[in-house]
């Protein structure tokens, strides 16, 4: 039931967002009144083809702010989209995946985690990647991949094992316990991704 509320609100966001507006059809047979929800797709009508001077990104509302703010505040802007990609993570995980009342104090701890260090630290880290490997060509990714997963991973990781140990009170044995059991499996697991 979840998964069906959860599609269901995207598929609306996602159509409002691209301006496909639900319209009233009726229809007159045989003295009967027939209603039909229907919707405007042609491509006159369709904000995928509107002005992008006028509607600040073209087919994704708020598109041009966005980029503009990455170039006047480029830290800020990147925290506050990690602080919001965790909050999204966190919830879509605590509602699919573990169930049961959501965990507040974890939300917190997460959501913090993205807005303190995952944004601030990457926006350092890639844009000096990107300063010594330039270039989007298939070499300079795959470099700049590689570098990401057999250098930054694990720095990151250990990093956000240590911020979950220390608010959550673990002691310094602890952590490091934890780092050496499960770095490497995280490690493997963003691989899979790459």
């Amino acid at each position: 039931m979840k998964l069906v509320s959860l599609l269901l609100v995207s598929t609306c966001l996602t159509t409002s967002a691209f301006g496909v507006t639900q319209t009233t059809v009726v229809k007159k047979s045989a003295g009967f009144n027939n209603k039909q929800v229907a919707f405007k797709t042609s491509a006159s009508a369709s904000p995928l083809f509107r002005d992008a001077s006028i509607t600040r990104g073209g087919a994704v509302p708020g598109w041009a702010a966005y980029n503009e703010s990455l170039e006047k505040s480029p830290l800020t802007t990147k925290a506050f989209t990690s602080l919001v990609g965790f909050l999204l993570g966190d919830l879509l995980a605590q509602v699919f995946i573990t169930g049961g009342p959501l965990d507040v104090k974890r939300l917190i701890t997460l959501t913090s985690f993205g807005f303190l260090y995952h944004g601030p630290s990457g926006h350092y880290f890639y844009n000096w990647l990107d300063s010594k490997i330039e270039g989007t060509g298939a070499k300079a990714v795959f470099s700049k991949v590689a570098i990401d997963q057999l250098l930054w991973c694990p720095i990151f990781m250990t990093v956000f094992f240590s911020y979950l140990g220390l608010v959550g009170g673990d002691s310094l044995a602890t952590i490091a316990d934890k780092i050496k059991s499960d770095l490497f499996t995280a490690m493997q697991g963003s691989w899979k991704v790459w």
